[in-house]
């Protein structure tokens, strides 16, 4: 059998980046990863075939002579900014196939407002939204609680580090001088989030792989716990049958359509069960954190996209499953201790905590064969070691952090804070 032509992984430091590379090393596709350093989870898996740390300089600069070297056959960007640049750099000049999706589709999807602004002529129901440019701004009428959310957090994530500011995803403001203090914060940035009104329910995804104009492969999947608990990535998740939300599952493939879409994308909602009303959030370019579920359930979007555009296999997907749940354990426990934690607010005004329930599924899952781990796996176990190292590593930091904070300003002898000693 002719051996498949290897497939370069840029990312190998998250959990998807793990299973697309299990997916593609199972078929017999030589996977080469590159990460930021030397302890990516995915380097210790028996699927790596060749790992590198990611060399300075821009993608162009070193992406196309690795390509040479290695005779890979393609490229999968997992980060939002390597899909860009790779997508950019194009096809003719990377000397492999990009598995990632094309650079307009990719930058429209990146671009928060513009996504909902297509959506909204597709027919989508989107959140409202308001943009200030000043923290006194006249405030638009969305209601109360609001959500803050930067329309493109890639493109500010340097600044907001810059300028000393702490990294978020989403923050909940009550009233007006809550928001009026939150916005204060981002006067040093010179630009400020996105606020939208308040959706309740739970996050929704429905993932497709989309060639020729329509999907040909699809998935959704619906958050039951997320990290932190009243609102961010998904901890638990369970898979939803496809005979489920077929008709919104049909306004989003339209959506992608619109977009000019080609590869593996989510639609991200928040979905109301007593209202029956489906918010759009974004759409992901990059494969999510999630896809443990969707590859355990037969969906697997990694293959799909290297099958299509590698080998030229346009034969029709398996169905997926559905029934399985996935978690994040080391988000799951973070969440369950939070919730158990004596005083715990959250930040989130209309989350409703249930730590008794949630502490019985969290220990009952351990055991339950319907739910699987997000890292673990008994084929190819090395790499969930390498990732409880890294979590108590960071633990560990953490507290040695807080120790030296607490610690009275003693880093000078005792004699010294009174001046000179002679």
């Amino acid at each position: 059998m002719t051996p498949h032509p290897p497939c370069i992984l840029l990312g190998l430091g998250s959990a998807a980046g793990l299973v697309a590379m299990r997916e593609l090393g199972r078929r017999g596709v030589p996977v080469i990863g590159i990460g930021y350093d030397h302890g990516p989870i995915g380097r210790g898996s028996r699927y790596l075939s060749k790992f590198k740390v990611r060399p300075e300089g821009e993608l162009r600069e070193w992406l196309p002579a690795l390509v040479r070297e290695t005779g890979a056959g393609a490229v999968l960007p997992l980060r939002d900014r390597d899909i860009v640049d790779v997508a950019q750099l194009g096809e003719a000049a990377l000397g492999c196939r990009n598995l990632g999706v094309a650079s307009g589709p990719a930058a429209l999807a990146m671009d928060k407002a513009s996504t909902l602004e297509m959506a909204r002529s597709c027919g989508l129901e989107v959140p409202g939204s308001w943009q200030p440019d000043a923290p006194g701004a006249p405030i638009a009428d969305l209601g109360w609680p609001v959500v803050l959310k930067f329309p493109e957090p890639l493109l500010v994530a340097e600044a907001i580090e810059q300028a000393g500011l702490p990294d978020f995803k989403a923050e909940y403001c009550s009233n007006p001088r809550e928001l009026r203090r939150a916005l204060e914060r981002y006067r040093p940035l010179g630009r400020y989030p996105l606020v939208q009104s308040y959706c309740g329910g739970r996050g929704f995804g429905q993932t497709l792989y989309m060639a020729g104009g329509r999907a040909v492969l699809r998935f959704q999947h619906e958050r039951t716990h997320e990290w932190p608990p009243e609102g961010g990535v998904s901890s638990l998740c369970r898979a939803v049958p496809l005979a489920a939300h077929q008709e919104q599952m049909e306004r989003s493939e339209a959506l992608l359509a619109a977009m000019g879409w080609d590869g593996f994308a989510m639609v991200e909602y928040r979905y109301d069960a007593g209202s029956g009303r489906y918010l759009l959030m974004e759409v992901n370019a990059h494969l999510w954190g999630s896809l443990a579920l969707a590859s355990a359930c037969r969906a697997e979007f990694a293959w799909e996209a290297y099958r299509r555009r590698v080998l030229n296999d346009s034969t029709p997907a398996p169905q997926p499953r559905a029934g399985l749940y996935a978690r994040d354990t080391v988000k799951e426990t973070r969440r369950i201790l939070q919730l158990l934690a004596p005083g715990h607010r959250p930040s989130d005004p209309c989350f409703q905590a249930t730590p008794g329930r949630d502490l019985r599924r969290y220990l009952s899952g351990f055991a339950d064969p319907a739910v699987r781990p997000y890292v673990f796996a008994w084929s190819d176990p090395v790499p969930s070691l390498w990732a409880a190292a890294a979590s108590l590593a960071r633990a560990w930091q953490r507290v040695r952090g807080r120790t030296a904070a607490a610690a009275p300003s003693a880093a000078k002898p005792r004699h010294e804070a009174a001046g000179p000693v002679a």
